[in-house]
């Protein structure tokens, strides 16, 4: 008993747990980890109750979550079922990738004949699909920790089908915009494009400020998005009418 009673100053538990004395101190700038202090010096010590706080944090770790999603985790226990599926998607999604990757290639070993380099198709396409794998969260340099947490919550509870109705809502409005490209800006067929624009734009940030703000950092950035991304990429002049007619619209309240 009296074992598990004895506190370790930060050194001695970095050693007998195996971590750095840098990583415990970032848990504590973070509020992952939170030791307790010896007054009145206020040195960090540690017991039982952080070894299993650490040991929390190791088992998510190895799940592939961020700090960030372990701390919103250990804050509000209620969320780990939400985090743990999106995470289950996550992973289920990049070995979807690297099936087609290493379809790909086996599709090139297949084709190869003796002394000859497979075709510059086929090759593209293992190059296509590597960096795919590669560059799967591309988007995540964009967010905050928090607005990163926040979005993993909304993704939760984003269903394959609601993804591709999505989809075919953003496809039909570029549709629309491009077809009224001659319009004014302030007119009410604009105006009725730049309110479905928003309502959509909603549907991801949920309303939430540090989403909107990496999602315009995003956009913003668009000459730097990796190859694949390229798809995405909105056409400038669909993108400059839509920001006219916003402009012309009523203040937000």
């Amino acid at each position: 008993m009296a074992a598990e009673r004895r506190l370790f100053n930060v050194q001695e538990f970095a050693r007998r747990v195996g971590v750095t004395v840098r990583a415990l101190h970032h848990y504590d700038r973070i509020g992952l980890l939170r030791p307790r202090r010896n007054r009145p010096a206020g040195y960090r010590l540690y017991g039982r109750e952080e070894l299993l706080r650490l040991e929390q944090i190791v088992v998510l770790k190895s799940l592939g979550l961020k700090l960030s999603e372990i701390r919103e985790i250990l804050q509000h226990p209620g969320s780990v079922a939400l985090v743990l599926r999106r995470q289950r998607r996550l992973l289920s999604e990049r070995r979807a990738q690297l099936d087609r990757a290493l379809a790909a290639i086996a599709a090139a070993e297949a084709a190869l004949q003796p002394g000859r380099l497979p075709g510059w198709e086929m090759l593209q396409k293992i190059v296509k699909e590597i960096a795919m794998q590669n560059e799967s969260n591309w988007t995540e340099k964009y967010y905050s920790p928090e607005a990163r947490a926040a979005i993993a919550r909304r993704r939760a509870a984003w269903s394959p089908e609601l993804q591709a109705e999505v989809s075919r809502q953003w496809a039909e409005l570029f549709a629309d915009i491009e077809a009224a490209l001659g319009e004014d800006p302030a007119g009410a067929k604009a105006q009725a494009l730049a309110a479905r624009w928003s309502k959509l734009v909603a549907g991801f940030t949920g309303g939430n400020p540090a989403i909107q703000q990496g999602l315009n950092a995003m956009w913003a950035d668009q000459q730097n998005w990796p190859a694949p991304a390229s798809a995405y990429r909105i056409k400038p002049e669909i993108q400059e009418f839509i920001l006219k007619a916003m402009r012309c619209g009523p203040a937000p309240r």
